[in-house]
């Protein structure tokens, strides 16, 4: 009896873990979006620190990055137990920002080229000016990359949270923690591997010459095209993902789409179009409204001194 009971336990624990790892599959594939924009603006957070400390501050940033999903993992869990109605808009939330983020994004680079450029050359100034207190700056770019962590972090886990709603608990549990974890040590290992980048095809060039050299140029040579190409990566999936939220999020928007595709491969295509087309028009519109905002609070704001 304690045999056959023994092993009754390991399967109910076979049957969790498998099912655990589907439902962390199918959530790494609805937060595969918002992963690569992680990726790309922490990787762009550590640029500028001295060689020597760029590992440290990754690290640091990573064990900010646990504590902020330590906090963000028994949130979810609360909510779907005791207010599952909420999942469905915080999703809505967050695909409206990662839209609005993209949205922004574009609007800086294209609208706003001047500015960019000018807040780009502060910044290389700044990292330049040896009478700049490089620990404090040092610890200003980790509480910026936390802060960011934090937000990225809650978006990855409600959607999450959305495709595992329908599971036992215990599942929703261990799947958010694999998750929070797995992600943790995927995004800061990679971010630690590209901001070295450089440093290893600088190191492979210095230790002679032919094939090893060849690579460390070609390696030096790509590390840059890299970071924009994350950066791009992750600008259009802020849409796609933002997008997709509310085309499933709304039953007739997500029939029209539905409507609308050939099924097979093509249908695939049509979904991530509309979904991208659905993602610019919510980021275009949350950000006029969040401009909107902004400059009627700086006239308030300008009368106020005014009046003073």
């Amino acid at each position: 009896m304690a045999g056959a009971s023994l092993l009754t336990l390991l399967d109910d624990i076979a049957t969790i873990l498998d099912d655990v790892s589907i439902l962390t599959k199918a959530a790494t594939k609805k937060t595969a979006g918002v992963l690569g924009d992680d990726l790309a603006l922490n990787a762009q957070q550590v640029t500028g620190v001295r060689a020597e400390r760029e590992l440290p501050v990754v690290w640091a940033v990573a064990k900010g990055s646990l504590l902020n999903k330590a906090i963000l993992v028994p949130a979810a869990l609360a909510i779907s137990l005791w207010i599952p109605w909420l999942i469905t808009p915080l999703m809505m939330l967050g695909g409206a920002f990662l839209c609005f983020e993209g949205a922004e994004k574009l609007a800086h680079r294209f609208l706003h080229p001047r500015e960019t450029a000018e807040r780009k050359a502060q910044h290389a100034a700044h990292n330049a000016d040896p009478t700049v207190d490089r620990v404090a700056a040092e610890k200003e770019k980790i509480r910026a990359a936390i802060r960011t962590d934090f937000i990225l972090s809650a978006e990855i886990i409600v959607l999450s949270l959305g495709v595992i709603s329908e599971a036992p608990l215990m599942q929703q549990s261990i799947t958010l923690v694999a998750i929070a974890l797995g992600i943790t040590v995927f995004v800061y290992g990679l971010v630690a591997g590209i901001v070295k980048l450089d440093d290893f095809g600088m190191w492979l060039c210095e230790r002679g010459e032919g094939v090893q050299s060849m690579v460390g140029g070609w390696i030096l040579t790509a590390a840059p095209w890299l970071m924009k190409t994350l950066t791009v990566v992750g600008t259009a999936a802020m849409f796609l993902v933002g997008g997709g939220i509310f085309v499933h999020g709304i039953p007739a928007l997500h029939a029209l789409v539905v409507g609308m595709s050939p099924g097979g491969a093509p249908g695939v295509v049509v979904e991530m179009v509309a979904n991208g087309v659905v993602g610019i028009f919510v980021g275009v519109v949350v950000l006029g409204v969040v401009e909107g905002f902004n400059r009627v609070r700086k006239r308030r704001a300008g009368a106020g001194v005014t009046a003073a």
